[in-house]
């Protein structure tokens, strides 16, 4: 097989995107493009054309059409597969079968044409590879920009340590009498720094360093600027009208660079399951009371999963935050149960006492007679647990489609769930559908919503516990094959942490008084597949 070109274009001819695998002059595509309208017939059943030299292979979609030229003597049966394969593609990268979508997302589209053809032949991929491959997903960017976000954050904070300082600082000074600000050029980078960021990621010294020269201030100018009375945009520190943000508005209106630190919303997702995860997940969090100590415990999973068995991919990681609001419960320690899961990678901040937690599975500071930051999620321990054993899988999905003789399949899905400990709740299984094609739905457990527009079964299932732990759904398709109804993707949430790490207790460090705490769990799901 030899594929010459693929394009989109209109039921008029009008062609909006084009991608050639061979080499060819422009002059001729475009005749090959221009031709294609021409040799169209009404009335007729079949999807190609031919002529003496090329082979037009086209499916409809809505107002479009997606087009494949290839050469004469290719095989009609992988065209029409590989046609299929493209006609995938385009409604995941375009939310509507509309011209201008097409164009926005030409890019997109043309890179994933890439992926499935290279130099005129299929390569041997699908959806899902196509997906991932175009994403270019990076591990280290996803570092770096949390190291980023924490450097920071815990620049921001030691900003406005240094904003507070220079307040008491006036305040004493008009006290006694004195100038306001005088004396203090030699105290620039006098912060206090505590060791820990908001999201519990520590940094170097250099980086830190260099994030908080962005914010520094050459106190010298600008007590110079503040002794000005006559000067609107001058530095005042001693308003009572002020708080510690007009300390940053006014750096801003003097021309420093101030990052913009407020926190980013999560992305969003067209997937129906990862809509619904997100909506439980914050559902679950409006509900946990807070007290003066409160701990958060957060364990994701991205589990992928072959449709004929076997873990292609099991990674389940997570964080400890603590978050202290009275500065009389300051100095803690926290007690953890030791029955977590087999074989967890376990790693604390480098302000915890490694040998505590290790010989008592207690989290304290190294040095005990310095408090935990208030007001501030503070990291504690992380942990990470990667495994290949089918075991370890907490949901199992079993999706059977099969040929029922007529052009179509049948198809049985069912879940059974594994780790019995665990609660899932609102958990939602997408399934891929045939373009146009509505499911005849016979059975099910649950709820079921068919997105024609998306072209996918959304089947839903409030919870599934130890007491409901298994179930199925049978539908038909028709103009189908088996491999139509994947990826699966699933997604869900539950308060208890697949991990098994759970506090005790949290007690002073000097009374070992027992101290009143809340805490909330959450696992959910970041990219849970069958492909």
């Amino acid at each position: 097989m030899v594929l010459i070109a693929a394009a989109v274009c209109t039921k008029n001819g009008k062609v909006i995107l084009s991608r050639q695998f061979v080499e060819m002059t422009k002059a001729r595509i475009e005749g090959l493009l221009a031709a294609f309208p021409k040799l169209m017939t009404a009335g007729k059943q079949h999807t190609y054309v031919e002529t003496d030299s090329v082979r037009y292979v086209y499916q409809p979609m809505e107002k479009l059409y997606m087009l494949l030229i290839t050469t004469k003597a290719s095989n009609i049966l992988e065209d029409l597969e590989t046609l299929r394969l493209f006609s995938k593609v385009i409604p995941e990268y375009s939310h509507s079968l509309d011209e201008k979508e097409i164009v926005e997302n030409a890019f997109n589209l043309i890179f994933a044409f890439d992926e499935i053809v290279a130099l005129g032949y299929r390569e041997s991929v699908n959806l899902a590879q196509i997906k991932t491959f175009v994403e270019m997903d990076s591990h280290e960017e996803k570092v770096y920009q949390a190291v980023r976000q924490t450097q920071e954050r815990e620049a921001r904070q030691k900003m406005r340590e240094k904003a507070k300082e220079l307040q008491r600082q006036r305040m004493e000074a008009s006290k006694r009498g004195g100038p306001s600000l005088s004396g203090m050029g030699g105290r620039s980078g006098g912060f206090s720094a505590d060791g820990f960021g908001s999201s519990g990621v520590s940094s170097s010294s250099g980086a830190s360093s260099a994030n908080i020269g962005i914010t520094s201030i050459d106190v010298d100018a600008k007590s110079k600027a503040a002794a000005k009375p006559a000067s609107r945009n001058a530095l005042k520190l001693g308003g009572k009208s002020k708080d510690v943000d007009s300390f940053v508005d006014q750096l801003k209106n003097e021309g420093e660079k101030i990052a913009n630190l407020a926190p980013a919303p999560p992305a969003g997702s067209s997937s129906a399951a990862a809509s619904a995860s997100a909506a439980a997940k914050a559902a679950i969090a409006s509900d946990i009371h807070k007290e003066s100590v409160h701990l958060k415990i957060e364990d994701k999973l991205v589990v992928r999963l072959g449709r004929d068995g076997g873990v292609q991919q099991f990674e389940n990681s997570g964080l400890l935050t603590l978050r202290i609001t009275d500065e009389a419960y300051g100095r803690i320690l926290l007690k953890l149960s030791p029955n977590h899961t087999q074989g967890l990678q376990l790693q604390t901040h480098p302000n915890v006492d490694k040998e505590l937690f290790k010989s008592r599975t207690t989290i304290g500071l190294k040095n005990l007679g310095k408090p935990f930051p208030l007001n501030t999620d503070v990291g504690v321990l992380k942990w990470r647990f990667v495994s290949q054993d089918e075991s370890a899988i907490p949901l199992t999905i079993n999706c059977w489609p099969s040929d029922n003789g007529e052009g179509g399949c049948d198809v049985n899905i069912e879940y059974e769930l594994e780790a019995q400990q665990l609660e899932l709740q609102d958990v939602a299984i997408v399934i891929p559908l045939p373009m146009n094609v509505q499911p005849s739905v016979a059975e099910y457990d649950g709820t079921y919503n068919y997105d024609s527009r998306k072209h996918v079964l959304q089947w839903h299932i409030p919870i599934i516990d130890a007491a409901n732990k298994s179930g199925s759904m049978e539908f038909s398709c028709n103009a189908s094959i088996p491999g139509d109804f994947f990826p699966l993707q699933v997604s869900f949430v539950s308060k208890t942490p697949y991990a098994g790490v759970v506090a005790q207790d949290v007690v002073q460090v000097d009374s070992e008084a027992a101290v009143k705490y809340s805490s909330e769990s959450i696992l959910f799901v970041e990219k849970y597949e069958i492909v």
